[in-house]
């Protein structure tokens, strides 16, 4: 499984690196999203709430499939915080940049 021969301590582990990853996939994830479905005319707000749930359970979901179904792969706490950083970063870039006051 890719990963799994790095040793364990290493320059990117003490900055978290792979938490940052999941905050700027997620926060992407979310973003990109939103940009789609900016053009409606009402309920945005709404619209971009439920992207930001659906993508912060996306995550929960892959962390269980990781933890059952995939070998060597682990279920990590950290990783679902980071996706949940992500999605409400997103959530805040899209509802200041795609909703109009």
């Amino acid at each position: 499984m890719p990963g799994s021969a790095f040793p364990q301590e290493t320059w990117y582990s003490r900055i978290w690196l792979d938490k940052w990853v999941h905050i700027g996939l997620f926060a992407v994830l979310v973003v990109c999203w939103c940009w789609a479905l900016k053009g409606r005319s009402s309920g945005k707000q709404q619209i971009f709430m439920w992207i930001t749930i659906i993508a912060f359970l996306y995550g929960i979901g892959m962390e269980f499939v990781q933890r059952y179904l995939v070998v060597n792969r682990s279920f990590d706490v950290g990783d679902i915080i980071a996706d949940g950083v992500g999605a409400l970063a997103g959530l805040w870039f899209s509802s200041r940049t795609y909703i109009k006051k």
